[in-house]
């Protein structure tokens, strides 16, 4: 019996080590073998690094004159943690005062998300109710509180766990921050601060070439941009013009916010931060002083332009010293959102104020001549003598000169007096005697037909029509004779912009060489120079035999256009400056079916080493002569009165809001439109009289509405980006590009 008792004594006693060692093992194994994968597992304080945006750099003219900067904007901020943290401290202890049945949860709201392409839903945290409760009860009592979008501060909270502060209001007036600054104590997690945002000193002026910066998505950020940051608050990014060119280099360096988070996950104090750095300045080459002068002379001309553009350039180096273009916006509405309202009334106006006209492209008219004449020097016909008896047959079709419709003929001409009256006859045979190669050749050279290099974007490259492209886009077609009799007067398929003829205008003057445009001067970070844009030449004519003597008959001819009875704009006549040019007024028409005719005037002055070359374009004018002419006149003459004494007080330039409106002479200063003989240039033929009208395209009257945010509107998740919509190609061949903003 003894034994019996003492057998299972042993059983028990071994089943007992056998347990002790297999706890021991476990044991052992927990805490030594594997210490180091469980300790990280264990609660502790950590360090967060939250991103700081930096500082866009400034914009300024040739001259230094600031165009761009940051200023101070009084905002206000909550810290949604801190805020939380109080709302629950305030729930908790009102919770001990009231029976079970009586006491408040925290408000929760069902957040609905997509996940693997099925809608989920969740509780979480309702913020808007505690921001009401807290905040906005308390800022009503003050008679301070304002409208938000609570779908903003939903998302804004869910992204950032309330740890960067949420923007309540911003853009505060100095009154406004004071009543915010002196009542917000006892408010939890609010606070007044100010910040630098983007400011547009004066206004609409240059806003094309300027363009404007929008407030980003948080929620759009890469994935590989937030990946080293507990926390990111990204930058402005630039949406148009020199703002999206350059956003890189005008962004600044991100500052860091260093905070350390107990094992609770609570920040509970900042441990390090670095300042954010301004990123570079841009100096450009435009002009402030002549940017206002074409500016006003677009808004003060009797009727004022409602659609148009003005390029002026520096023919020695391929500066754009001015670039404006109607109708136009103001870019400070884009900061630090555009309203709904403001947003609707740029992109519902047909005339499209968010568009360039100086750099999109239209029919250039009897402008495109100079060019012509250019290529049929190439092909050595420059003493060409030929006859205009009113009408030139290519087939079985007959193309008239203009003047045939006054019933006359401008007899035989050579190339000069053929610039001065605008003979479409004398070119249909001078653009075939060159031949389309050469007018090809010499196109390139003036880089008509692709984009001229630009630091804008959105420029659009034209058309420089040739068999090639003929083949590429209409392959029923085949090219003939009358096809490049019509491209010779700038009719048909051809396409330039205001942009690109000032550059044909630029290459006249200085004797024939075609400069790349430019709008970049230097960028500096600081006093270190980063670069600096140095004149780059797209075509010499002269490495192509163009001597002094050849181009001057082409100079002439623009001079006499201006300066002789019988010239087509002798409303550009400046008192003791010579001034050359070529109009041009290619027919069109707008959708509604009336006559919106293209006018444009190239020209440089003075005659004698030109120091501006410029091309000025009026959409529904009557004629070149009578409508861009005068506006030359105008902008040139204040522009070489700068170097005589004339000064500017530059001031705010209101946005056009434009219309389509048909002008049939423009005037100054309360005088007459000047209306002499000869001065309508009406050189409007087309290839043929069953060739149908050439309609205003698409992209002049229908508004692409840009990538930015805009202010209270939200998708069903808070969203507040509008989604970038690309404009209608322009031609069949443009399919395959979008041209976009």
């Amino acid at each position: 019996m003894v034994v019996k008792y003492r057998f299972r004594l042993y059983l028990f006693t071994l089943v007992l080590l056998m347990g002790f060692g297999a706890v021991s093992q476990r044991l052992w194994n927990l805490s030594v073998e594997r210490h180091e994968e469980f300790k990280h597992k264990v609660p502790g304080t950590k360090t967060l690094r939250a991103r700081v945006p930096g500082f866009r750099g400034e914009i300024k003219d040739r001259n230094g004159i600031p165009l761009v900067r940051n200023k101070s904007s009084f905002e206000v901020q909550i810290n949604l943690y801190a805020l939380v943290a109080a709302y629950k401290e305030m729930l908790a202890e009102q919770n001990k005062l009231l029976p079970k049945d009586q006491r408040r949860s925290l408000p929760l709201y069902k957040y609905r998300y997509p996940e693997r392409g099925i809608i989920r839903e969740k509780d979480e945290l309702d913020i808007k109710a505690v921001v009401d409760e807290v905040v906005i009860a308390s800022l009503n009592n003050l008679g301070i509180a304002r409208e938000y979008n609570a779908n903003s501060l939903r998302v804004h909270y869910r992204t950032n766990r309330g740890v960067v502060p949420w923007v309540y209001c911003s853009d505060l007036s100095f009154e406004e921050f004071s009543q915010f600054a002196e009542h917000r104590l006892g408010l939890p997690g609010v606070s007044v601060t100010e910040r630098a945002v983007r400011q547009y000193i004066y206004d609409s002026l240059a806003c094309h070439v300027l363009g404007y910066v929008s407030q980003p998505d948080e929620q759009k950020v890469p994935d590989e941009e937030r990946s080293e940051w507990d926390f990111y608050v990204p930058d402005d990014f630039g949406v148009a013009g020199i703002e999206k060119t350059f956003d890189t280099e005008l962004r600044g360096r991100p500052g860091v916010r260093t905070m350390l988070q107990n094992e609770k996950g609570r920040i509970v104090k900042a441990l390090e931060y670095t300042e954010p750095r301004k990123g570079s300045d841009l100096y450009l080459a435009i002009d402030a002083r002549i940017q206002y002068i074409a500016e006003r002379a677009l808004r003060e001309s009797t009727p004022a332009i409602g659609r148009g553009s003005i390029v002026v350039l520096d023919p020695n180096n391929g500066d754009v010293i001015a670039m404006a273009s109607v109708p136009s916006y103001n870019p400070n509405k884009f900061i630090p959102s555009i309203s709904r309202e403001d947003f609707r009334d740029y992109t519902s106006n047909t005339a499209n104020p968010l568009f360039n006209r100086a750099v999109n492209t239209y029919a250039p008219g009897s402008t495109y001549k100079v060019m012509i004449a250019f290529a049929g020097i190439l092909a050595g016909n420059q003493n060409d003598r030929l006859n205009c008896g009113g009408s030139v047959t290519y087939g079985s079709k007959a193309m008239k000169c203009w003047i045939a419709s006054k019933g006359g003929a401008h007899g035989t001409l050579g190339l000069t007096d053929a610039i001065m009256r605008s003979c479409n006859c004398y070119f249909y045979l001078y653009g075939n005697n060159a031949g389309i190669e050469n007018i090809e050749k010499a196109g390139k050279m003036f880089g008509l037909g692709e984009r001229t290099g630009i630091e804008l974007l959105e420029e659009d490259p034209g058309i420089l029509p040739s068999p090639g492209w003929l083949r590429a886009n209409r392959p029923r077609e085949r090219w003939s004779n009358g096809y490049t009799a019509n491209t010779s007067i700038g009719q048909g398929q051809v396409l330039a912009s205001p942009l690109q003829m000032a550059g044909v205008s630029a290459a006249t003057a200085n004797g024939g060489i075609a400069y790349r445009p430019h709008l970049l001067r230097k960028i500096m970070d600081g006093t270190e120079l980063v670069r600096e844009q140095k004149p780059e030449i797209r075509g010499n004519f002269i490495d192509h035999g163009m001597t002094p003597a050849k181009i001057e008959l082409i100079r002439k001819g623009m001079w006499k256009v201006v300066n002789e009875t019988g010239g087509t704009a002798r409303s550009a006549r400046i008192e003791n400056v010579e001034v050359a040019g070529k109009t041009g007024t290619a027919q069109n028409w707008a959708p509604n079916g009336k006559k919106d005719n293209h006018t444009l005037f190239i020209t440089f002055a003075p005659y004698n080493n030109p120091k501006y070359a410029a091309c000025i374009f009026v959409q529904g004018g009557h004629s070149g002569g009578g409508t861009a002419a005068p506006i030359a006149k105008r902008v040139l003459e204040q522009a070489l009165a700068l170097d005589t004494g004339y000064t500017i007080q530059l001031a705010a330039v209101p946005e056009v809001v434009g219309s389509f409106d048909q002008i049939m002479a423009v005037s100054y200063d309360g005088l007459p439109a000047i209306t002499l003989p000869g001065t309508e240039d009406e050189d409007t033929g087309t290839i043929n009289e069953d060739e149908p009208p050439r309609p205003t395209r698409a992209r002049d009257t229908q508004v692409s509405k840009p990538k930015v945010k805009i202010r209270e509107e939200a998708d069903a998740e808070g969203s507040a980006a509008v989604k970038n919509r690309q404009p209608p190609p322009r031609r069949a061949n443009f399919f395959k590009r979008m041209l976009g903003r």
